[in-house]
């Protein structure tokens, strides 16, 4: 299992990333509806757990309204899936790495392919 944050995004975006994963794999979140975002003044995380097996459902290109802050925690096979997976849909930058014993971070910047 690994987990997906998204940060400075909108809601609809926040659908079509998670919308994406959840095609390409099992998840600890339902299909349903589109996130809700909570009053205050913090800007929204919104977080979902994957579980990225070696079967996974290819998926296409696909829009995005604006760029995607996503954080990627996990074991190191896992992330790689989910970033492979978020590759098949989006323009994926790097925008950072924290390597640990067992799990990983990565930081990317989503943004609809050209």
């Amino acid at each position: 299992m690994a987990t997906v944050s998204l940060t400075g995004v909108s809601k609809e975006d926040v659908a079509t990333v998670f919308g994406v994963l959840r095609t390409a794999f099992p998840t600890d979140r339902p299909a349903v509806g589109v996130p809700h975002e909570q009053p205050g003044d913090r800007p929204p995380v919104w977080s979902a757990g994957f579980d990225p097996t070696d079967e996974r459902i290819p998926t296409g290109p696909t829009p995005l309204e604006g760029s995607v802050s996503a954080t990627l925690q996990g074991g190191y096979v896992a992330v790689d899936r989910l970033r492979e997976a978020l590759s098949g849909s989006f323009a994926v930058e790097e925008q950072g790495t924290a390597p640990g014993d067992q799990e990983k971070e990565v930081d990317l910047r989503l943004r609809t392919k050209r």
